[in-house]
């Protein structure tokens, strides 16, 4: 899990920096900056609010993708393990058919990590289109 949490920030330094740039070039950026505005203030008035939209999209996905992954590896045996609860480890008493004969509410984990990433990436939709400053 701390593996994860190290290797899976990477992706929003990426993307402010790509938005950044591609802002950065935009016309309004420009035309700011020949009437003479400061720097700062073009950084927090045009560039900084056009990058928070993207940034909360990548923060709503990473979190997503953290949680199909720690599941996964503890669903294969290589992360967590059984006295410890994770939807992965409970999803692995249901690999034998027999079981899931008997008790099919072990399958809950695994509808309780479609809903998890399902919502994770409605939020990350809805904040972006709070964010979003050409909306208004």
């Amino acid at each position: 899990v701390f593996v994860i949490g190290i290797l899976s920030w990477m992706q929003a330094p990426r993307v402010v920096r790509g938005e950044v740039l591609a802002i950065k070039q935009q016309e309004f950026v420009l035309a700011a900056h020949s009437i003479g505005t400061r720097p700062r203030n073009i950084i927090f008035r045009h560039i900084f609010p056009n990058t928070l939209s993207p940034v909360m999209v990548a923060a709503a996905l990473g979190m997503a993708v953290a949680i199909i992954t720690e599941s996964a590896l503890s669903f294969l045996g290589l992360g967590l393990q059984a006295p410890v609860i994770s939807w992965g480890v409970l999803l692995q008493e249901a690999q034998n058919i027999r079981t899931l004969a008997t008790a099919p509410w072990l399958l809950l984990p695994g509808a309780a990590i479609v809903i998890a990433v399902l919502a994770m990436n409605f939020i990350g939709d809805g904040l972006r289109d709070a964010a979003d400053p050409y909306a208004k």
